[in-house]
């Protein structure tokens, strides 16, 4: 691992759209040691071809193509060509605000943290309504975060030198399985209350199908993380509440 980089997990399908300013608010970072890792996953699209321009520009910018597989493996084979200490994620229609890696960095070092998030907004498909601030809570625990909706992928920063190695389960809440078995090991996650990340929000995103959502929710708590009944309505009823009071207002 190269001490001081942070590698970017992109997964990217259909994405034409939106990857581009994507790719531009990594450029814009004041904190310039990074490696975008964008998997392209087997798009019908320009996707490819719109990373590959970039690519051949700014030789952090680094293209992966794949068939299909979905953002589970898209994201796993980003971790496999990964060269930094860090790792970020960055969902290939969110953005980060110019200082998100340079603040968060500091913020790692300040609580010698093995994963953080940070607090981030909302905005519309089309960019033009910005939404509330979504507050993030001082720390979370493996058990405070199986009822809780915390964590957006887009704002997570992981010391990989601090949590070891790990790998994405091919789940549906991939991201969430993941955040769960590093804190599983005894570590604790840090929120970054600070407004660093943009949220695009797509009426076609796996996430916007609500009773799907909720089914593998349930199916994460018992089949992936073991949880007897009693627990996982527990955990259950907390997630649901959290997603309501996070999400109710735009």
């Amino acid at each position: 691992m190269t001490r001081d980089l942070v590698s970017i997990v992109t997964p990217a399908y259909k994405a034409a759209a939106y990857v581009a300013e994507t790719i531009r608010s990594v450029q814009a970072q004041t904190y310039g040691a990074w490696e975008m890792l964008i998997v392209e996953d087997g798009s019908p699209d320009d996707t490819w071809k719109i990373v590959a321009e970039y690519a051949a520009a700014d030789s952090r910018v680094k293209l992966i193509r794949q068939a299909n597989a979905g953002p589970a493996m898209a994201r796993q084979k980003a971790l496999e060509h990964a060269a930094g200490r860090y790792v970020a994620f960055l969902d290939s229609d969110d953005l980060w605000l110019p200082e998100k890696l340079e603040r968060q960095l500091a913020f790692m070092g300040e609580h010698s943290s093995a994963l953080s998030f940070t607090a981030f907004r909302r905005i519309t498909a089309d960019g033009s309504t910005t939404g509330r601030l979504i507050e993030v809570p001082a720390e979370m625990t493996y058990r405070s975060l199986l009822g809780n909706t915390a964590i957006a992928t887009s704002t997570v920063l992981i010391d990989r030198e601090k949590t070891g190695p790990f790998q994405m389960t091919k789940t549906y809440y991939d991201d969430f399985v993941l955040w769960l078995g590093i804190l599983k090991r005894g570590h604790v996650a840090h929120g970054f209350n600070e407004d660093l990340m943009r949220y695009r929000v797509l009426d076609q995103s796996v996430s916007r199908n609500k009773w799907r959502s909720m089914r593998m929710v349930w199916k994460t708590y018992r089949e992936i993380e073991g949880l007897g009944f009693i627990p996982a309505c527990s955990a259950f009823a907390g997630y649901a509440w959290n997603a309501w009071w996070k999400y109710k207002k735009f």
